[in-house]
């Protein structure tokens, strides 16, 4: 890791020799103020970083796209349709939000799609200086600093003595893509005493963080089947199934897909003309009710509450933890942020810890 490591002044270095080969995707301001991931970015412009700078929404989309053509049929034969993409840098991706991106690499290993878009992608990722508004990413291994293998390149702002002033940015390239990205920059290299500061770092930020532990109760708690089947009734009946959790969640997978049959002509007979058809992919949800229906009729998850309560056992249950090696939770507390109904993680597992401690 050492011989791939180096030092920088200023990140807009960074910034502009990359926008040489890739698309640039950063968080910016939109025209309503809200910070959001931007597509096809001027590299000149600014870009927002760090805890601060979390937006509602993850770059999950440019790897699953919330909407997309699989292929079409003419009749006779099927043809998939490739996406068409372009090399796209994601900068300044935090660490919460790599580690989910690490976990979907796993769900659509095997997913064409997903893999064209992935393989064209640069992660850079950002160490987090302090804890974000209900983020608890140390509570479940997924920060707050860049873990290992979840970035191409890192980059970590080192201060002075605990001081708010600009030392150095340590970057590190962790892949082969990584390294290649930054050939042709000059970089000094770094030394073992950056990193010993980059660790003194993280350990006074994990102090900082409040007091989570009731979520780690609460994990145990589910994995014993101990939460009482009243209490998932009575949380349930707060969700309004509004997808807002979903569609945060850099983690959730959840798709459906539908049929769009090319319109017919008035004066053509559908009985003499095959119907041209296309297939395409959108994101859904496991907190609706219609999900998991099946063609007979059937529903296994009729009910609100086992809906609510599947939806928390895939983030917390120890039965993934063989295929994906950690939780489905990465601590970002974006359901936290986005629910109407007050059921996001922490009033979820806060909760559960009363109910199962009392």
């Amino acid at each position: 890791m050492l011989n791939h490591s180096y030092l920088l002044k200023d990140l807009d270095i960074l910034k502009q020799h990359l926008a040489k080969f890739y698309s640039m995707v950063q968080i910016e301001k939109d025209a309503n103020g809200e910070e959001r991931w931007t597509d096809q970015s001027d590299p000149d412009t600014v870009g927002l970083f760090g805890h601060k700078h979390l937006p509602s929404t993850s770059p999950k989309g440019f790897l699953f796209a919330e909407k997309e053509a699989l292929y079409k049929f003419d009749g006779e034969t099927f043809e998939s349709i490739t996406p068409q993409v372009v090399p796209k840098v994601l900068f300044g991706v935090q660490a919460c939000d790599l580690t989910a991106i690490a976990y979907q690499d796993k769900f659509f290993k095997q997913d064409p799609y997903y893999q064209k878009r992935r393989e064209n992608i640069l992660l850079v990722g950002i160490d987090c200086e302090s804890p974000c508004t209900n983020g608890f990413c140390a509570e479940v291994k997924a920060g707050p600093h860049v873990n290992d293998n979840t970035a191409d390149l890192v980059v970590s702002r080192l201060t002075v003595n605990g001081s708010n002033q600009l030392a150095e940015w340590l970057v590190i390239a962790e892949t082969e893509k990584g390294q290649n990205s930054i050939k042709g920059l000059p970089l000094d290299k770094a030394h073992k005493a950056h990193f010993i500061l980059r660790n003194r770092l993280l350990d006074k930020m994990r102090s900082e963080f409040a007091d989570y532990s009731y979520i780690n109760n609460a994990i145990e708690y589910l994995n014993d089947n101990a939460v009482p089947q009243h209490l998932w009734e009575e949380m349930s009946v707060r969700c309004l199934s509004c997808s807002g959790c979903t569609n945060l969640c850099p983690t959730c997978s959840c798709y459906s897909t539908y049929e769009i049959a090319e319109k017919q002509p008035d004066n053509v007979i559908s009985e003499t003309k095959a119907v041209k058809t296309e297939t395409l992919r959108v994101w859904d949800s496991c907190l609706f009710e219609g999900f998991q229906r099946e063609a007979s009729g059937h529903n296994p998850a009729q009910q609100a509450a086992q809906r609510v309560e599947r939806f928390w056992f895939h983030k917390f249950s120890d039965e993934y933890l063989t295929e994906f090696q950690r939780y489905g939770c990465v601590g970002c507390g974006r359901c936290e942020q986005t629910c109407p109904g007050t059921i996001g993680v922490h009033s979820v597992m806060k909760r559960i810890n009363q109910e199962c401690c009392s």
